[in-house]
């Protein structure tokens, strides 16, 4: 006999479970039909992304974690090879923004202006997994392209905070910032903009180690001790509404400019005066958002569900400019989709109004004739709408039935040969 296969998932990746997909269905539906509301209109595209475009330094440290694809036939050269980009022609995706961005340049003179896209899709990162976390998950994504107002933030966070409404979620918070604001205060402090990105990083680690340990961590790595102190002095008063960003403003001068100011307000104003999800809407100077390509707002959504966040994104005008040679404003929210999941799953979630699902279990042995009527019987009630299985009775029924209810079906019938 030869050897075995292996049946367990390759690490990082999950078998999903019937009532599980269930929920991942009901979730994704609803995606659908809430963005649709809001003018997005539904597009898709490829797994594999060009690995020129996967390494063009605008994905941060997801750069580092991409499932390349090695070159085929007379292509593949291994001998020849200095590198391994020299193997790779092409990679999975590790969002998708990345491949949106080259999408519209591609299609653009198809596409209704602004274009409010929605994608999801499975992306693929070699991350270490962890609860919620996998190395292929689902994201599910809205991008407005186009329009370089704050209307296409206010109607992002609109349709993100709807959608968590519409899937039961309230009490969340949306941080919110802007990156001209983070480097504003990286000059106030007196660092070199070649230092921002480095700062940033560590900045990006405050909610897990801490104001303390950011500050360790600055002063490790040689930055100036009183810039430091400078630095942090400006995380450390509370800023989380429009004064607060109003104060912030002030003690920043004419390192920030008017307009960012006014634009943040303004979307504050305009979600709290519209909004239809119960959520606290938080100004957040030290959100920091990892991806390279943000220029503009940026935002995160948490849940004390899973003491993390479950959503973000923000403006990212320098992106497409890179396929076209035009820059081209666009801004965009994703929600954690497999985190979403994790949440409903820990709590028991039921799919509401689920369609009633009937199982027929029929003994081996049953009549031609017999089974034949027991299967007209199923098709009409198809016909109507129901959901229907039709199976043979199990020699341990209680083990099936226990089986299928966990798959959703509420209601049996028993065909007995006699």
């Amino acid at each position: 006999m030869s050897e075995k296969l292996i049946k367990k998932p390759v690490t990082g990746m999950k078998d999903i479970l019937p009532q599980e997909m269930q929920i991942r269905d009901y979730v994704e539906q609803t995606v659908l039909r809430v963005y649709g509301r809001y003018g997005f209109e539904h597009i898709e595209t490829p797994v594999p992304e060009h690995i020129e475009n996967l390494c063009s330094d605008q994905g941060g440290e997801n750069e580092k974690l991409i499932f390349k694809i090695m070159k085929r036939g007379e292509k593949l050269d291994i001998k020849g090879a200095e590198s391994e980009n020299d193997l790779a022609d092409s990679g999975l995706r590790y969002d998708l923004t990345l491949p949106l961005s080259r999408y519209f340049a591609n299609n653009n003179p198809s596409l209704a202006m602004p274009f409010k896209a929605l994608q999801t899709g499975n992306v693929f990162r070699a991350d270490r997994p962890q609860k919620g976390r996998f190395r292929q998950f689902k994201q599910c994504d809205i991008d407005i392209i186009g329009d370089p107002t704050d209307l296409a933030e206010i109607e992002l966070v609109n349709a993100t905070t709807a959608l968590l409404s519409e899937l039961g979620f309230k009490g969340f918070r949306v941080r919110i910032n802007d990156r001209r604001i983070l480097k504003a205060m990286g000059r106030y402090a007196g660092f070199d903009e070649e230092s921002l990105p480095e700062i940033f990083i560590i900045l990006d680690k405050m909610d897990k180690i801490g104001i303390g340990g950011v500050e360790k961590e600055l002063k490790d790595a040689g930055y100036d001790a009183d810039g430091v102190d400078k630095y942090l002095a400006l995380f450390k008063e509370g800023r989380d509404d429009t004064e607060g960003i109003r104060k912030l403003a002030d003690t920043l001068g004419s390192n920030v400019e008017e307009s960012v100011i006014s634009g943040l307000i303004e979307i504050f104003t305009a979600v709290n005066e519209t909004k239809s999800a119960d959520f606290r809407l938080s100004f957040d100077p030290a959100l920091v958002r990892g991806m390279g390509y943000y220029t503009g707002t940026i935002f995160e959504i948490e849940m004390e569900e899973f003491k993390s966040s479950v959503a973000g994104g923000g403006r990212y005008d320098g992106m497409i400019g890179r396929f076209t040679g035009q820059e081209v404003p666009a801004c965009g929210f994703s929600i954690g989709f497999e985190r979403i999941i994790t949440i409903l799953m820990d709590k028991g979630f039921k799919v509401p109004d689920a369609a009633e699902r009937t199982a027929f279990l029929i003994e081996k042995g049953t009549s031609p004739e017999r089974l034949a009527s027991i299967m007209r019987e199923a098709q009409e009630l198809r016909d109507k709408g129901e959901t229907v299985l039709v199976a043979r009775m199990a020699k341990n029924k209680k083990f099936q039935k226990e089986n299928l209810e966990k798959s959703g079906y509420t209601s049996f019938r028993e065909f007995y040969r006699n």
